[in-house]
């Protein structure tokens, strides 16, 4: 593997990590698992990844379906970025949160929390730009933090408390809104 596609990887990563933000969510991974017990890290980290991989593969196609070309979902892509990063740094709520089924703890961890309609949507603008295979393996590295992460809730909320927390939302949030905008420029095609 030459440093070009480990450089996509990166990117690649960090976008889905700025998406995801499961470090962001810490506060409500803890209510979850207050409310609902387990958190069942493995059997989530594993269903997440694999319906990001499944629409990875699947989403152009069902794109194709209703005429819509990547470019033009890419840039679609990029307005949901740049509302997620808002989200982030301004502290609004532009996404509301579904009702869920309290027996269920893998429903709403893993979509929307994990596998929503940003990371979704994020895929497809990134298919875009980079190759699968790069973006796979993106997903999977990412899907192995989220475990441990959902592995250690109480240890990470100990050691950032809520001041690190809300610190590293608006630093993600930043990066997540300069994606989105690199994201519109280059699906579109505008030259800075």
């Amino acid at each position: 593997m030459d440093f070009i596609h480990l450089k996509d990887i990166f990117s690649a990563g960090m976008v889905l990590f700025a998406v995801i933000d499961i470090i962001g969510s810490i506060p409500i991974l803890i209510d979850l698992k207050k409310k609902h017990g387990d958190l069942q890290p493995l059997r989530t980290s594993v269903i997440a990844a694999l319906v990001l991989i499944v629409f990875l593969f699947v989403g152009e196609s069902i794109l194709n379906v209703f005429g819509v070309t990547v470019q033009s979902f890419a840039i679609a892509g990029s307005f949901i970025l740049l509302f997620l990063a808002l989200e982030m740094v301004l502290n609004i709520e532009v996404f509301k949160p579904e009702q869920t089924n309290e027996k269920s703890i893998i429903v709403p961890l893993v979509f929307p929390l994990i596998a929503g309609a940003g990371s979704i949507t994020s895929l497809i603008s990134l298919k875009a730009q980079y190759a699968s295979l790069d973006i796979t393996i993106a997903i999977i590295l990412n899907m192995i933090f989220v475990f441990f992460v959902l592995k250690s809730t109480k240890v990470i909320e100990k050691f950032l408390g809520e001041g690190g927390i809300l610190i590293l939302r608006k630093v993600f949030g930043i990066i997540l809104l300069s994606i989105a905008i690199r994201l519109f420029i280059s699906s579109t095609g505008i030259n800075m």
